[in-house]
């Protein structure tokens, strides 16, 4: 990890936050919703003790006492029967905003799902949902597959994800006792279990609104420290991204990675898939709508209980989930306060008068402002993204081309342009990034050209 390039990095409030998140709380959050007896996407919408409808409204009615300054609703859908859904059901998100004050229009999301599911007894005990099915373990068999049976079963779902939720809850509650430049959207996400119903609708709405999300944070399965093999471990947690060089998601990995250790006591192994193998989470909708997001989960899962009756209090770790929540608790409050990243792309022509490229039809693209200078020297420019009132200066972060993360860094100061001097554009990677006046950063704005387009060109017979 290279070394800071400009000192206060370490900001107090996102101290603060990090401290006040209460393991006796999360731990009440998790008994409360294991108490529900079952949180499956179909079962009772009506029962005021048991299901998923009256875990939703609690949910809502929690939102609502940690600050008036939370603007609590649902987003709700009909969904047609399909897969899982033996009917049509309806589903509900539970959302919590709290407005940004100087930059509102940038969402950070921090996303858990609230749904459980209990498949029964599975035909092959220790491999773990039914290869194919989203959120499921792979070599998982529910007994004779009878979805209306199964809706009906107990399943407490303590880690998987009543722990993600309650990161959401305590950090809503938490967090909105601050104000924050961004603005912050708690979700608690339903349908995960029936195929990532909730988030896809979710995400496919904000993208259809224009929403400029900067950062989803998505926490499923952060609640327990010991492995089905006997691998344990309460130091470490793995935040999965994508497969996509230098993709925002990869951007927001490397992020947490650098920066949640300034606060928490805790490794963070940015790794670079969509999810475990054969598997998905909320964070997947995200990413192929082009929002940066990424999976927040334990490296060491307990196969044997997921999606089972086995998910208890009693078989997860709340220390652990809590060093997780505070894990979250130190990325999105440092997003929320730290300047906008940098634009680093050319100025798009007006898309009405500029002409398409004629070999390939297509219109002009906006390209990274990289260049080479005199001699072998890397010229790089960017400008501020809206008003660079917070900004203190910039960073320009190096690496070479087969490092996974940023090998240097180089404190430039305000300014918008700047000159590696012998450094060839041709042997590295580059980014920038803004530097908040209390020293938070922004996201890292990677300089990626982007690849050719193939050309059909006609011949003469």
């Amino acid at each position: 990890m290279p070394a800071r390039a400009w000192e206060n990095v370490v900001n107090p409030q996102v101290k603060k936050i990090v401290d006040d998140v209460s393991e006796d709380r999360i731990r009440a959050i998790v008994a409360r919703l294991v108490a529900f007896g079952t949180r499956n996407t179909m079962s009772s919408q009506d029962d005021p003790e048991r299901g998923i409808g009256a875990a939703r409204k609690w949910i809502f009615h929690e939102f609502q006492s940690y600050s008036p300054r939370l603007q609590v609703r649902y987003d709700q859908w009909k969904v047609k029967k399909s897969g899982r859904m033996f009917r049509d059901v309806d589903l509900y998100n539970v959302v919590a905003v709290l407005p940004g004050k100087t930059n509102p229009d940038a969402l950070i999301l921090i996303s858990g799902h609230y749904d459980s599911l209990n498949l029964g007894t599975p035909a092959n005990r220790g491999a773990g949902g039914s290869p194919g099915q989203p959120g499921a373990a792979v070599g998982e068999r529910p007994l004779q597959a009878n979805w209306e049976k199964i809706a009906e079963l107990d399943a407490p779902g303590a880690c998987d994800d009543a722990s993600g939720t309650a990161a959401v809850m305590e950090l809503a509650r938490v967090m909105s006792q601050y104000e924050f430049d961004k603005t912050l959207v708690f979700v608690a996400f339903a349908g995960e279990e029936m195929g990532l119903v909730g988030s896809t609708l979710e995400a496919a709405k904000m993208k259809k609104e224009n929403q400029t999300i900067e950062a989803v944070l998505n926490n499923d399965i952060i609640g327990t420290d010991v492995s089905g093999d006997g691998r344990t471990g309460n130091s470490a947690v793995s935040i999965y991204s994508d497969d996509v060089l230098d993709s925002p998601s990869q951007q927001l990995a490397r992020y947490a990675r650098t920066v949640a250790p300034l606060y928490v006591p805790m490794q963070v192994d940015a790794i670079y898939m969509q999810d475990r193998l054969g598997r998905g989470g909320d964070q997947s909708p995200f990413q192929l709508e082009g929002y940066a997001a990424v999976r927040i989960s334990t490296p060491n899962e307990m196969l044997a209980n997921q999606h089972h009756a086995g998910d208890t209090l009693e078989n997860m770790s709340v220390p652990y989930t809590t060093r997780v929540v505070k894990v979250n608790g130190a990325i999105a409050a440092s997003l929320a306060l730290a300047p906008r990243t940098p634009d680093i792309l050319t100025q798009p022509r007006n898309s009405g008068t500029a002409a398409p490229n004629p070999a390939t039809g297509m219109p002009p693209r906006r390209l990274p402002m990289i260049s080479r200078g005199a001699g072998y020297d890397a010229v790089l420019r960017w400008r501020p993204a809206g008003s660079d009132a917070g900004v203190k200066g910039y960073a320009i972060v190096i690496r070479s081309t087969t490092s996974p993360f940023w090998e240097r860094e180089i404190y430039v100061g305000k300014v918008t342009e700047y000159t590696l001097k012998g450094v060839s554009v041709d042997e590295a990677r580059f980014g920038v990034k803004a530097i908040g006046n209390d020293g938070v950063e922004s996201l890292v704005a990677p300089y990626v050209y982007p690849p050719r387009q193939n050309i059909t060109y006609e011949t003469v017979e």
